[in-house]
């Protein structure tokens, strides 16, 4: 696998963290995603390129002469296996995606992609992006190249997040599937006393983050209910580690992150209960921790 940035290694602690919402609008979703037909970002190589839903994400710029040394939130473009569970691999982009390079570039010292990427596992290139981020894998499959780019890339240092699958379905089609990947190992789940719950924020919890209209009404919610099924109500943060114990792959299971990200600024209370309790600080430990891992 290439050298990766160096500037990735250089993270700074963020300080005097306090995340405010941007460009609030009010509303909800309309019916601006797709879910289940077509793909919206067929044809396109970076969420940037894509029409956001409200106002566009602030674009900046990185030095001169250093624009690759920078760390990219890359989005795997990849078939669905079952128009019955999960959804499309371009779900919530672009606004996730770039919401959450701008957080990372205004909040921490980490240079970052203003663009990000969508990849293919079987790029040539798919080696230069130590980060891939995978969204409803309840739906995932992988053909036999795929696979084997997928096992390469991961022991030769590279790592996958699985985000926004709920219930045992989804579950068990995902394990099965990485199984295929590597039929040596198995999922454990991540105890809430490693390091990367506490690396840069002190994350004591697994907290559950719903949909955004889900999350919206559960303000009304006598129960305040954020499950999207009734075998979801318990978030998991799994993980695979290679024979050195890093972590190669993390699947966040019943809980919904790129929505934390995607609607941060469409409801203020689910921006304040879930974008910034829970979806915003457990990416940039994720990030942080396995940049510097």
């Amino acid at each position: 696998m290439k050298r990766w940035p160096t500037a990735l290694l250089a993270i700074a602690v963020l300080t005097g963290v306090v995340f405010a919402q941007r460009g609030f609008r009010g509303g909800g979703r309309g019916g601006f995603r797709d879910g289940w037909g077509w793909s919206r970002a067929e044809g396109y190589n970076t969420p940037r390129e894509m029409v956001q839903h409200a106002g566009e994400t602030p674009n900046w710029t990185n030095a001169p002469g250093f624009e690759k040394d920078v760390f990219t939130f890359a989005r795997v473009r990849r078939a669905r296996a079952s128009y019955s569970r999960g959804g499309p691999w371009d779900t919530d982009a672009p606004d996730s995606d770039l919401n959450l390079s701008f957080r990372l570039q205004q909040m921490t010292s980490l240079k970052v992609d203003p663009n990000g990427k969508f990849i293919n596992l079987t790029d040539k290139d798919l080696s230069d992006y130590p980060f891939i981020y995978m969204v409803e894998p309840g739906s995932l499959e992988l053909n036999a190249d795929e696979i084997v780019a997928l096992r390469k890339y991961l022991l030769n240092g590279g790592f996958l997040w699985l985000d926004d699958f709920w219930g045992e379905e989804e579950w068990e089609n995902a394990a099965d599937v990485m199984k295929q990947v590597f039929p040596d190992r198995n999922f454990t789940e991540l105890p809430l006393d490693h390091p990367l719950y506490h690396c840069v924020f002190d994350i004591r919890a697994k907290n559950q983050v719903p949909n955004v209209e889900l999350g919206t009404l559960s303000e009304y919610d006598p129960e305040h209910r954020t499950w999207e099924r009734s075998d979801a109500q318990v978030v998991h943060h799994r993980a695979i580690f290679d024979d050195q114990g890093r972590i190669m792959v993390l699947a966040t299971h019943n809980t919904d992150n790129g929505d934390g990200w995607e609607w941060e600024g469409d409801n203020h209370y689910y921006f304040a209960e879930f974008s910034e309790k829970t979806a915003y600080p457990l990416a940039v430990n994720v990030i942080f921790y396995i940049m510097t891992h």
